[in-house]
This record gives structure tokens, C-alpha cells and sequence, in this order.
């Protein structure tokens, strides 16, 4: 396992509602590595979860029901992705949401993963202070990111996260005057209160 933040697999999950713990389930996952600080591989697939999704659903995500009858069940690609993700390091916007589903979607089919999350919400929340919100497109713009495609599909949003996610460790790389980011300095970062972030990576 790379131990390094700049080389990870970037995760975004489109979902039939907010709980796995209410029955929802994936029918979308997007991922891409990240391999050094470059985009490396991608993964993308529909998920069609056994059931149909509901409107509000179909309209947020533009995913229907047409669209996922087609497409494989979640088991087949959820054991697909498990070889994908290896034992790397994970990173989600909002990682709490994803990993709830990665963890609902492995327990089906007795997968598991070793690596550790990252969220790049709550690590920019840390340290972009100056944004009007944490939302991935609004950060996006923040950061003059240049993007073309859709928010709310899974691998636009992965995409997006991990061009967001570059940025954001070369602004740290910046202010710890080091040649890389450690995994678990991003880690602490996290779960520092804002105010003491900068002394975080004064000291580091």
C-alpha cells in the first residue's frame, strides 16, 4: 500500500436514496487512481440494483430506469471494483456517504478492503476557508477547475474530486515545504479544529 496521498482510488457512488440501512443501494459507482499525482486508470458501471429507482432519483442523477434494467447486477460489479481498488487508499467527497455504500455493497457479497479513507470535504473544509461552500462543483469553480460534463454522475464526480484533491494536497505540499503529502497527515488534518490546521502543518 502507497502511504503517499497523491496516489489513491477516488470513489463516488449514484444511489436509489441516502441509507443503505433503508434498503438503497448503489446503481452507479465512478472511480479513477491516482498514481503519483496523475490519473492512471478509470472504472465505471451502471448498477442495477433489483428494483426500480424513484423519480426524484431519475431526475437529480439522469439515471433511469430504462437505463438500469441493461446493466449488471450490483454483485458482478462490486466484485469487479474490489480488484480495481486493490489495498490502496480510498478518497470520497463526503467520504462518509460512499463508504456507507461501499461497505453496504461489499457486505453483500463477503468483499473487504484494507485501505483507509480520506474525505476531501471535510480536509477542505480545513483548509479552503475562504470558499463559499464545500460542495464538489463549487469548489471546483473556487479552485478555477476546468471541468465539462455532468455533476451527480459518478465518474464526472470522481473525476472532479480528483483533479479537486490535487489542487488541494499542492497547497499543502506549499505550506509543509515537503516533496509529498503523507496519507496520514491528511488524516490528522481532517480531525483538526480549523483554527489549529495551520499550526498542524507548521510543526509538520
Amino acid at each position: 500500500m502507497n502511504n503517499n496521498a497523491n496516489s489513491l482510488i477516488v470513489l463516488d457512488f449514484e444511489t436509489s436514496g441516502l441509507s443503505p440501512d433503508n434498503g438503497d443501494r448503489a446503481i452507479e459507482i465512478g472511480a479513477v487512481k491516482i498514481e503519483n499525482g496523475k490519473i492512471t486508470e478509470k472504472f465505471q458501471s451502471l448498477m442495477n440494483p433489483g428494483f426500480r429507482i424513484n423519480n426524484f432519483i431519475e431526475n437529480y442523477t439522469g439515471i433511469t430506469n430504462h437505463m438500469l434494467q441493461s446493466a449488471p447486477p450490483c454483485h458482478e460489479v462490486m466484485n469487479d471494483f474490489a480488484d480495481f481498488i486493490g489495498d490502496d487508499n480510498l478518497l470520497a467527497h463526503n467520504a462518509s456517504f460512499d463508504k456507507k455504500f461501499l461497505d453496504a455493497e461489499f457486505s453483500h457479497i463477503a468483499q473487504c478492503y484494507s485501505g483507509e479513507f480520506a474525505c476531501s470535504l471535510l480536509v477542505s473544509r480545513r483548509i479552503n476557508t475562504n470558499a463559499p461552500n464545500h460542495q464538489l462543483g463549487t469548489l471546483v469553480n473556487f479552485m478555477n477547475i476546468a471541468s465539462e460534463g455532468n455533476f451527480h454522475r459518478a465518474l464526472f464526480d470522481a473525476e472532479m474530486t480528483a483533479k479537486l484533491w490535487l489542487v488541494m494536497l499542492d497547497n499543502i505540499q506549499q505550506q509543509i515545504n515537503q516533496s509529498s503529502v503523507p496519507f496520514e497527515l491528511i488524516q490528522k488534518i481532517a480531525k483538526t479544529p480549523k483554527k489549529n490546521v495551520s499550526d498542524l502543518l507548521e510543526k509538520w
